[in-house]
């Protein structure tokens, strides 16, 4: 079983920044594939960006290529998303999820297994 515990998140102007992290339980988390997603208010679950298990390949979707960076440090059990240059259109919960057995993330967020609680992002104009 693995908890992940999210951190981060606010309000920010345009143009700013905000660095969210997601702490995990368990010896295991570099062998997790990590999935950021986010929700905005009557819309999907999207995926955002991902980072494979252990060395950590890297992938964006085009809206926040540049401007968002996915990292893991497993030795804390933990990734970070950082967030720059945030629009108005960024505002949603965010929300990080781990899929074991894989080593790479998905788009599909039927394929994780385990989700924080998410955390608000709120970029006003």
């Amino acid at each position: 079983q693995v908890q992940l515990v999210q951190s981060g998140g606010g309000l920010v102007q345009a143009g700013g920044s905000l660095r969210l992290s997601c702490a995990a339980s368990g010896r295991t988390f570099s062998s997790y594939a990590i999935g950021w997603f986010r929700q905005a208010p009557g819309k999907e679950r999207m995926f955002v960006a991902g980072i494979s298990e252990n060395v950590g390949n890297t992938y964006y979707v085009d809206s926040v290529k540049g401007r968002f960076t996915i990292s893991r440090d497993n030795a804390k059990n933990t990734v970070h998303l950082q967030t720059n240059s945030l629009k108005p259109e960024d505002t949603a919960v965010y929300f990080c999820a781990a899929r074991s057995g894989a080593y790479y993330y998905s788009y599909n967020p039927s394929l994780y297994d385990y989700w924080g609680r998410g955390t608000q992002v709120t970029v006003s104009s």
